[in-house]
This record gives structure tokens, sequence and C-alpha cells, in this order.
């Protein structure tokens, strides 16, 4: 918690900006993408291992999971490549925050991710930008109403 709001790391993937420039009176500075950290199981990996080390990886942050959300399959093409058409199925997971400070990311994921930010957990439905992430985040809130004896639990060290 921060301030006595619950808040998600939440990261700007690195993508190519778009080529027009930006209306007249729009934030520049808000991300042109708004997403969770997330990626692949790597060999020997289970889904959980994956996902905090993937939390760490793209936002320098460490934690533990409290509870897993769901699963969210879609298919996408490949922007690269041969074009292909790929099924996914991404586990979230609702997470504590442990040690580390928001932003320290690995040289080696700087090409992937831009910078991380700290989102109020109840306006994040409506700043990420992928519908699965939203309906995600909107368990999330959900399960932190029905679990009160969670805001004990957290952190405050997060600022």
């Amino acid at each position: 918690m921060i301030r006595g709001r619950w808040h998600i790391a939440t990261i700007e993937p690195y993508t190519e900006r778009p080529k027009k420039t930006p209306k007249a009176g729009t934030d520049q500075k808000k991300p042109h993408v708004l997403a969770l950290p997330k990626g692949t199981v790597d060999p020997g990996e289970k889904p959980r291992q994956t996902a905090a080390r993937e939390v760490h990886e793209e936002t320098g942050l460490r934690a533990e999971i409290i509870t897993k959300l769901a699963d969210i399959k879609y298919f996408y093409i490949r922007s690269w490549g041969d074009r292909a058409r790929v099924f996914k199925v991404v586990s979230f997971y609702l997470f504590r925050y442990v040690s580390g400070k928001l932003g320290n990311i690995t040289p080696e994921m700087r090409h992937e991710v831009q910078q991380c930010f700290w989102t109020p957990l109840e306006d994040a439905p409506k700043l990420l930008s992928y519908k699965g992430e939203r309906q995600m985040v909107t368990e999330a809130v959900e399960y932190v109403k029905a679990h009160p004896e969670l805001t004990d639990k957290v952190s405050s060290t997060a600022e």
C-alpha cells in the first residue's frame, strides 16, 4: 500500500512510438501502452515461478504470491517473421511487495520495458491497454475487497 491505497506495478513495454505528433493539450508523458508484467515460462519453470521472475525482471521488485487470479487464453498474429497465429495462455497472480525499487530493471530487460509505474489498483482497470489485463485487475480489486485482513499484512515500504 502507498498512502493507504493498494497499488500495482505496471509497465510501459518498449514499442515504437506512433509517428504522429501528439495533439495539443494532450499529456505527452502518458505511456503509449500500459500493461502488467508477464512473460514466457522457461524450461523447468512453473507458471508461479515465471510470474515472480517476470515481475522482478520487468519492474525491479521482489514480490510473493497472495493468490492466483485466473488464466487468460487468446490468439495473436506475430508481427515479425512468419506472421503465424499463436495461441497463448497467461496466468495472472496477485502479489505482495517484498523488496526492491520500482524501475530498477536489469539491463537485459531494457529492450522490453521502457519504464515502470505505481498505479492505484482501483484506477488500473480504466488505464491498462489490454482488455484481459483490465479484467484481471478487476478480479484483484474484488479479491482485496473480500479479504480486508490483507491490508494489515501489506508492507507500506513500497513508496
